[in-house]
């Protein structure tokens, strides 16, 4: 009941904790949106915070007890604005310095910003990381401190939701979890802000992929699936694509697998529709079909499902640019944990040790945790002369 009559409003989690607080006469941060969660979850009850969750939200509290008491809950969806940050990074300085931004200033943000895009395709996230942290700062003092037009401002706001987007991928990729996740959500909030829903759905994916891979693969299913609700029908196809892309990860991850192969072939679909004159956001350029196909090979590969998944790997691979270590080396994992799956462990091993070659030189937490994975499953196999002199040579 909390849920639908906060949703109602429009509210976040965050939003409605600070109204209770107001409500009762207590400071904003009295109330955490962590604590509106577990009520809305039915994890906890509110009590003694019943009659002012009652008041801001202009209901009579006898409802709200009585709901507390039947554990009753409207089955509404999460959405996007639920994992949104409590106070915002972004509100601008009361006093603003005398410097004027242009859409020229906005122009060069946007030239970094895709710079830093295509310098991903190459390099790993700790040798990101650095740039990447220091152009989010300026970025946001850029829009904080400045004086700009509405019209300017929102652009700025853009800019700040795409550079956050690889922004946060960089600084997954280094292992910075906790990083990443506060520049995500900074970025939807800026995105949020500038009305620009495809760019907030991006941003949300982004998140959900790390929560799937990081051990919160019921937030990364909820927020994957808000992500790809707020975007609505209209949303660019390569867009639509991605958003389907990381849901059937998601379910992949809680392993759901019918929901996952929906959501692959709801994937394929949408990306053909790129074809049909609608165009995609510059940031989406990587969105083909070769990474449909990885993710698709991916998804067989958790499921246990080596037979499909390995010819797919093999064809992607076939074809893909060796300037592209990281992913190389990624990909290439997926494929020696196939076959490993189909009891083909010399191939695997090959595959193994070309893993671990290309990736001794990658700083990238996810090429590292990849190499643990890939060795861990090849153990049931060390009785094989081959796969035993990798793990040793690992060692």
């Amino acid at each position: 009941m909390i849920r639908r009559l906060r949703q109602a409003k429009g509210w976040s989690q965050a939003r409605l904790a600070a109204e209770a607080c107001r409500t009762a006469g207590l400071p904003v941060d009295s109330l955490s949106r962590q604590d509106v969660y577990r009520w809305e979850k039915g994890k906890r009850t509110p009590r003694e915070w019943l009659p002012f969750i009652a008041a801001a939200l202009e209901v009579p509290v006898t409802e709200l007890g009585e709901a507390a008491a039947s554990g009753a809950q409207g089955a509404t969806p999460i959405t996007v604005a639920d994992f949104l940050p409590a106070a915002d990074s972004l509100a601008p300085l009361k006093v603003r310095r005398a410097r004027q931004i242009g859409s020229g200033d906005v122009t060069d943000l946007a030239g970094r910003v895709h710079g830093l895009r295509l310098a991903d395709d190459v390099l790993a996230g700790g040798d990101l990381i650095g740039p990447a942290l220091r152009e989010m700062r300026s970025a946001v003092k850029l829009y904080r401190e400045g004086s700009h037009t509405e019209e300017v401002g929102r652009a700025l706001l853009i800019q700040i939701g795409e550079l956050a987007q690889i922004a946060g991928w960089i600084a997954s990729d280094a292992g910075r979890h906790e990083e990443a996740e506060r520049i995500y959500k900074l970025g939807m909030s800026a995105a949020q802000q500038a009305g620009d829903k495809t760019l907030v759905g991006n941003l949300a994916g982004s998140l959900a992929y790390q929560y799937s891979n990081t051990g919160r693969e019921s937030e990364g299913l909820a927020l994957a699936r808000a992500a790809l609700d707020q975007s609505g029908d209209n949303a660019p196809p390569k867009a639509r694509a991605l958003y389907l892309d990381r849901v059937a990860w998601a379910h992949t991850k809680v392993n759901e697998a019918q929901p996952a192969m929906r959501a692959l072939g709801e994937a394929s679909q949408a990306l053909a529709e790129d074809n049909e004159g609608r165009e995609s956001p510059q940031y989406l350029y990587w969105v083909e079909a070769g990474e449909l196909e990885v993710m698709e090979a991916r998804v067989y590969t958790e499921l246990k499902r080596p037979l499909r998944a390995v010819p797919l790997l093999r064809e992607v691979l076939a074809r893909y640019d060796a300037t592209h270590t990281r992913e190389l080396a990624l990909y290439l994992s997926w494929l020696a944990v196939a076959l490993t799956d189909a009891n083909e462990p010399e191939e695997a091993a090959a595959t193994a040790q070309r893993v671990i070659t290309l990736s001794s030189d990658v700083a990238s937490e996810r090429t590292a945790e990849r190499v643990k994975v890939m060795l861990h499953r090849l153990e049931d196999f060390r009785d094989v002369p081959e796969v035993r002199e990798v793990l040793n040579h690992a060692a």
